[in-house]
């Protein structure tokens, strides 16, 4: 009798043990990318040790990024035919994304992307200097702890966006001459529609300016090709924001229409650049005021390769779009080799204005505490 009672026992937690190790199962298959280790890229000069992850979806799309600059290395995608190229500049290794050819390629620009003019800006009544970096102005967050620059802490991640990796950085009070101690986040995730998507966030014990984008370069017949000027581009702005000899907003919002800068209906970028070669910003170099609500994520830009037929599209919360098409490219050698000519690449940096702490009239960048900075980019990816 108490060997039958024992055995039905035995056996009804054998039958209430299957389903629970399945869950557990399941529960570690589905974590199996959180799980995953790194790989190690290599060292900075000063002995930290950069670490190289990957992400690849179902349908051959493939994204490396590292934890220098949270930079995204590499972006594998197929074209008409299904064969695959690396359509961002970058490098093979940590010696190059510390060299003078490094051009912010791939990385996370912040404190502050774009230009702050004169390096100055006041905030509460008091005012802060910046490193001069680009002429008589401040560029993409500093000289030597500009975001791009540091190590990240790096992991992978399961988000309801796809696998990712979560990328977490520090910034001291005072780093770059900026105030507060800023605590941002960036994760890239890819899902099978082919989306990469990235989310931008901070939070500060102090107000600060807070203005974080990537800064990819892309062409889509693959980095290294030797022109982007055959691609064609469309942008989702009737207005762009004017600039001065230095590249500094003039303060106006000027329509697009009858100007070179005019994206609305599909161009090729080639087809006017000669009238900017001469001007101050030597080809397109240009903020643009998207259409729609910002803070919603809406369709800003889409870049076409007629060859390939790889088309990118880009979408965002931010209120702006810095169109850049590499005229500083100067012939650098990067992955595998490859040359990167001037013109050979274009970047499609979802931001807000720039210059905006010195334009209240722009939509603003300062960060308080209790506020939580959230924005977010998406590169979506098609064979046509």
């Amino acid at each position: 009798m108490i060997d039958r009672f024992v055995g039905r026992i035995t056996r009804q937690v054998r039958a209430l043990a299957l389903p629970i190790a399945a869950v557990l199962i399941g529960g570690l298959v589905a974590d199996r990318a959180a799980a995953a280790k790194p790989e190690v890229f290599g060292k900075t000069k000063d002995g930290q040790v950069v670490h190289r992850f990957t992400l690849q979806n179902r349908k051959g799309v493939v994204a490396r990024l590292i934890t220098r600059g949270a930079t995204l290395t590499e972006l594998h995608v197929p074209d008409k035919r299904g064969k695959t190229a690396d359509v961002v500049l970058g490098f093979d290794t940590v010696a190059g994304y510390e060299s003078k050819d490094n051009q912010y390629f791939g990385c996370t620009v912040g404190r502050v992307c774009n230009r702050i003019a004169k390096g100055r800006f006041t905030l509460n009544g008091k005012t802060y200097q910046l490193a001069l970096n680009d002429g008589p102005n401040h560029l993409h967050g500093g000289v030597e702890r500009s975001w791009d620059k540091v190590v990240w802490k790096g992991r992978y991640v399961k988000t309801k966006h796809g696998p990712g990796v979560r990328f977490e950085y520090t910034s001291p009070d005072g780093e770059e001459g900026y105030p507060g101690t800023v605590r941002a986040t960036v994760v890239y995730a890819l899902n099978d529609e082919n989306e990469l998507r990235i989310d931008f966030m901070a939070e500060t014990d102090a107000p600060t300016p807070v203005n974080m984008t990537n800064h990819s370069y892309f062409n889509l017949q693959g980095a290294g090709a030797p022109t982007v000027l055959d691609h064609v581009l469309t942008i989702d702005a009737d207005y762009y924001t004017p600039t001065d000899e230095t590249l500094i907003p003039t303060g106006e919002i000027a329509p697009v229409d009858g100007t070179p800068l005019d994206f609305r209906k599909p161009h090729r970028i080639g087809e006017r650049i000669e009238s900017l070669i001469k001007s101050p910003s030597l080809g397109y170099d240009h903020n643009f005021v998207l259409n729609g609500q910002p803070g919603n994520l809406r369709f800003a830009a889409r870049l076409h390769d007629p060859r390939s037929g790889r088309t990118l599209e880009v979408l965002t919360t931010q209120p702006g779009l810095q169109f850049y098409s590499g005229n500083f490219l100067f012939g650098q050698k990067g992955k595998g080799g490859k040359t990167y000519a001037k013109h050979s690449a274009v970047c499609l940096e979802t931001q807000h204005f720039p210059d905006s702490p010195n334009h209240p009239e722009f939509p603003s960048i300062i960060l308080k505490p209790g506020q939580r900075y959230h924005e977010v980019c998406v590169y979506r990816f098609r064979a046509e």
